[in-house]
């Protein structure tokens, strides 16, 4: 199966298509290790990919400005990607400001499933 970091770039409709396939028919494994993870500390990596997604989506939000990833074209969506491709610097520099606020948010998280299910 295909990790997060290959969806980044643009997909051409088939892999689009192949990898819904692929997902619905594993669905119920990923439903499972997503529950087995939700109750443990994320590793450092996980951390770090979170920040990343979060500083991609900041400049996301910045560039479309009041318009939705979800709302573009396949092309305008592929224009994005290009753009961000060349941004990584800014993203990284981001992604270590917010890296301090997604530890917190998952130790959080963490201490809310414990306190509930008490």
């Amino acid at each position: 199966m295909k990790s997060f970091k290959e969806f980044e770039e643009a997909m051409t409709a088939a892999q689009r298509q192949k990898a819904k396939a692929t997902f619905r028919k594993n669905k119920a494994k990923i439903a499972l290790g997503r529950k087995k993870a939700a109750k443990k500390l994320a590793s450092k990596e996980k951390l770090q990919g979170r920040a990343i997604k979060q500083a991609r989506n900041i400049l996301i939000k910045k560039i479309l400005k009041d318009k939705s990833k979800g709302d573009l074209s396949f092309a305008a969506r592929k224009d994005l990607e290009k753009k961000m491709e060349k941004k990584k610097g800014a993203i990284k520099k981001i992604a270590k400001k917010i890296l301090p606020q997604v530890k917190k948010a998952d130790r959080a998280k963490l201490k809310k499933k414990d306190k509930g299910e008490k």
